[in-house]
């Protein structure tokens, strides 16, 4: 191991720009997988906060004893799909439509409001199948006029999330296969330019694994410093974002983060290892 980290330093000092190319080299094809990645996590967090305002509110005949409406609301909370239950009195809903309203406040002033069951679900159970059953469950008492819950809403949101789904892991899977051929590639360049110095370690009696550990240690630190620093400029083009729109986006969380290193260290291994078998099985 010893010799094989003095392999590598050697080889740096005989081709640092080489070196240096291979590194920028990961770290902009990670990079750009990294930016998608960060699209992606936004999209996926705006359309979690849409989801978060899908709610089901019905409507209850006027002189319907509390005492009824307080007990649908303690078995509507039973619910697996159900995450939070609210009653809203007609003055409270009255109350509400004036301050939010207030352009409007004289179509109010009759004071008609029904009262209403507001019922927001769990995240698990907010696509179109589930809200229809817990709607027709809501409806099946005696003293709801009317359920609402806004179902071609519903419905188009559901599928907005599927496709971008569809399209993240598409594309996803696009740009990491692009990436793992640059990086293949430039690492390749660097056993091609050190294609003598294996051909000599091979006559004078080493190993395959003797030869290819070198490479192998090399294509992972590429790999790590290509990682960390498409890291810090995913982190950099966030802010320039942040600065310029004037909204906060959302970052890798610390495990994502630690994947995507991980996931550069693991190519350079991967592309250093198959570029070097390749190089010995012609010689």
């Amino acid at each position: 191991m010893r010799l094989a980290l003095r392999e590598v330093l050697l080889a740096v000092r005989r081709a640092p720009l080489l070196s240096a190319l291979g590194v920028i080299t990961i770290a902009f094809s990670l990079f750009a997988f990294g930016l998608f990645g960060l699209v992606a996590i936004n999209i996926r967090d705006a359309l979690r906060q849409v989801e978060s305002r899908v709610e089901i509110r019905a409507f209850i005949a006027d002189a319907t004893p509390i005492e009824a409406i307080v007990t649908a609301v303690g078995d509507i909370e039973e619910f697996p799909e159900v995450a939070h239950v609210d009653y809203v009195s007609p003055d409270s809903a009255l109350a509400t439509a004036r301050r939010e309203l207030g352009e409007f406040a004289d179509v109010f002033e009759a004071g008609v409001l029904p009262g209403s069951i507001e019922i927001r679900l769990k995240p698990d159970f907010r696509d179109p199948t589930s809200v229809k059953t817990v709607a027709a469950s809501v409806a099946a008492y005696s003293f709801v006029d009317d359920v609402r819950y806004g179902q071609d809403w519903v419905a188009k949101l559901y599928q907005i999330r599927t496709i971008a789904t569809i399209v993240g892991v598409v594309l996803g899977l696009a740009f990491a296969v692009v990436a793992v051929i640059i990086i293949g590639t430039t690492i390749r360049m660097s056993v091609l330019a050190r294609e003598r110095e294996i051909g000599i370690m091979r006559l004078v009696g080493a190993t395959d694994a003797f030869v290819r550990l070198p490479f192998v240690i090399d294509g992972f630190l590429k790999g790590v410093l290509g990682g960390f620093l498409a890291l810090a400029l995913t982190w950099l083009a966030s802010s320039l974002i942040d600065r310029a729109l004037g909204f906060r986006t959302v970052f890798f969380s610390p495990g994502f983060a630690a994947l995507g290193v991980l996931g550069g260290a693991l190519i350079g291994v991967a592309g250093s290892a198959i570029s070097v078998g390749r190089q010995l099985r012609r010689i």
